[in-house]
């Protein structure tokens, strides 16, 4: 296990392709592991991550596989970072129709936002440097050496 901040964040650039969700949550599991993170909070973790690509991909990239999809990984003082990019043209999560809204509650799609506001402690949306947007997620990390001290006391 690293108990060393991770001082570089690792940084990926993807095609547009659903394909590439695999290897960015193979590296996140990897980073997560070396870290002690739970079993647990590595599943919802990997659900924020999935569902920030996917969205990244569907609605910012348009599925163009030109275009490309950053995403950056850090740990820093028992915080997971995580950011992704893509190339489109942005939104305002502020205009997402709420999914708890009985109007939506069936609807098939549109909730992804939402789980990753529920799997994670920070969500924030920017624009990016070049267009599109930079979607932010933070995570305080329940290592299991940080869980067995607290069991000792």
């Amino acid at each position: 296990m690293i108990e060393s901040a991770m001082s570089t964040p690792i940084v990926l650039w993807l095609s547009s392709r659903y394909a590439n969700i695999e290897l960015a949550e193979a590296l996140l599991e990897r980073v997560c592991r070396d870290r002690g993170v739970s079993e647990e909070s590595r599943h919802w973790i990997a659900m924020a991550l999935r569902e920030a690509l996917a969205n990244a991909i569907k609605h910012g990239n348009r599925q163009d596989p030109e275009k490309r999809v950053l995403v950056t990984i850090g740990c820093d003082d028992g915080t997971l970072s995580i950011e992704v990019g893509d190339e489109g043209a942005g939104f305002s999560p502020e205009d997402v129709a709420d999914p708890l809204a009985s109007e939506n509650q069936m609807k098939t799609s549109g909730r992804g936002i939402f789980y990753m506001r529920t799997f994670m402690d920070e969500v924030a949306f920017t624009r990016g440097q070049t267009g599109g947007t930079l979607l932010t997620l933070k995570k305080k990390l329940d290592t299991d050496s940080k869980r067995k001290g607290a069991e000792a006391s």
